[in-house]
């Protein structure tokens, strides 16, 4: 998913002037209040900033209002309008050079909580484009796709995984609006893709944090018709909704439990939480036994089971001593090396072979995250090569990419009540060349493990929009996962 505001289709006519149909940058709905800035150059002159509007469903905000807005979502499919005041409209057809930079911050991705009742460090997308675009009055057509797809050998008994994808894996289609909610799952079952279905409440609900009586009647519908199975509700916190502090200790129990309430609404076993801070777990688990859910916490790259932070959650789950409480397994935290998809990803945005060769063997090195973060960064610096034509590159490709041993799957397995199957390609020979699934299925099926292994295609992070078909790729993962785990099977 290309990190922009703009597309090629996003120059509108408009009678105050002209307009921009706005893609929101990143892969789930977020707050108005995290948009920190938008500036403009139009044919390479600035746009003052009084000459802005942001419309979203049809109401106006200044530019600099927006980061007041806490109550407001920007829900992923929707586009809003940057509005410019000029002295003529614009008419179709026209051609013009449009430079755009946007400032937002990601209020669940929290770095450092506040101090003193001010507001955290969170982290930041910084979105650079320039395109020149041509004025239009609609929406690109989206691209035919790929129907021809052999079916899937069906499941056994003796299969010890169940295999289903979280939409997420079709995040950047979703965000263009290629399909509605009941085309996307019409989608999944045309390929045979199934039967667990995964979704971000974030991403897929228009009324988040709240499921509504209608998102819950076409989830129930879509399910009946498919035969699909609800596998894990992924739940984000928004510490910082706000900008000028972050959530108390009871507001983020109340937006927990609102997300532990839409689940439960839409038949979820389990709920992926984002926090497992005890004084919170011990509010929430009195919530998850009455609607009987299980909460588990997502192990994510770069951290592994025996990491610092994960190691205190074990320690809180020994304290609480509860079956509901456990992890999802994500395996980003497992890969054994850099996904061609993001190598390719930073080579368009300007790394030449030495800096991808430095990229990868810091990658490589047992530093922390942020110590090769820097190192990096720092690198760049030194070739007077601009960070910030990364955009927030710079910061994923250690955030998303952990080397731990897939072996340390092994010491929790009893508490893994869910896996994230995060890929990102998937080769000609069949293989994820940057994670070993083969070994992976060993590991859980010599572990025991018994549940839903959810496919996580989290190429469209690097990915064009439309480079390749996500869900397609997912079909060809299970084949990958299907074959790995008969072969570690016994007989």
């Amino acid at each position: 998913m290309p990190n922009g505001l703009l597309a090629e289709d996003s120059l509108r006519r408009h009678p105050e002037g002209l307009a921009l149909s706005l893609t929101l940058p990143w892969y789930r709905s977020l707050w108005l209040s995290s948009v920190g800035a938008l500036r403009l150059t139009i044919d390479g002159e600035d746009v003052e900033e009084s000459d802005l509007a942001f419309e979203l469903g049809g109401t106006r905000y200044a530019i600099h209002d927006l980061a007041q807005q806490s109550e407001t979502l920007w829900y992923l499919q929707e586009h809003p309008l940057l509005i410019v005041r000029r002295d003529r409209p614009i008419t179709l057809g026209e051609t013009h050079e449009v430079a755009i930079l946007g400032e937002m911050r990601l209020p669940y991705m929290q770095i450092a909580p506040g101090r003193d009742g001010g507001p955290g460090l969170y982290v930041p997308n910084v979105v650079r484009q320039t395109l020149t675009l041509t004025a239009t009055d609609q929406d690109a057509a989206p691209p035919a796709l790929v129907s021809d797809v052999t079916a899937p050998p069906p499941a056994t008994e003796a299969d010890p995984f169940r295999l289903g994808l979280t939409l997420y894996s079709a995040s950047a289609e979703f965000r263009a609006r290629w399909f509605d909610f009941d085309g996307l799952l019409d989608r999944v079952a045309q390929l045979g893709i199934g039967p667990g279905i995964e979704i971000v409440a974030s991403q897929m609900v228009p009324t988040y944090p709240v499921v509504s009586d209608a998102f819950v009647r076409s989830w129930r519908a879509a399910f009946d018709r498919h035969g699909f199975d609800a596998s894990s509700f992924g739940a984000n916190l928004d510490m910082g909704r706000r900008r000028d502090r972050d959530m108390t200790p009871d507001e983020e129990f109340e937006f927990s439990e609102l997300m532990l309430r839409g689940a439960q609404k839409l038949g979820f076993p389990l709920v992926r939480i984002q926090s497992a801070r005890p004084e919170l777990l011990r509010r929430l688990l009195p919530v998850a036994e009455r609607l009987e859910l299980k909460l588990a916490y997502e192990i994510h790259a770069p951290m592994g089971p025996n990491a610092d932070p994960i190691l205190r959650v074990r320690e809180t789950y020994a304290e609480l001593d509860s079956p509901l409480l456990g992890f999802v397994a994500d395996f980003s935290s497992t890969m054994r090396a850099m996904s061609p998809t993001l190598l390719r990803a930073v080579r368009r945005a300007g790394l030449d072979d030495e800096a991808l060769e430095r990229l990868q063997a810091i990658w490589a090195t047992d530093a922390s995250m942020r110590e090769r973060q820097e190192e990096f960064i720092a690198y760049l610096v030194s070739r007077d090569f601009d960070p910030g034509r990364l955009g927030s590159f710079a910061h994923l490709a250690f955030n998303m990419h952990g080397h731990v041993d897939p072996h340390e799957w092994a010491e929790i397995m009893p508490q893994i009540l869910h896996v994230h199957a995060k890929f990102y390609d998937i080769d000609e020979g069949g293989q994820e060349p940057a994670i070993d699934y083969p070994a992976h299925v060993r590991v859980f099926v010599e572990g025991g493990y018994r549940g839903y292994w959810s496919s996580e295609w989290e190429g469209h992070a690097f990915a064009e929009l439309g480079e390749v078909d996500p869900l397609v790729l997912v079909r060809r993962q299970h084949d990958l996962i299907r074959s790995s785990m008969r072969a570690a099977s016994p007989a």
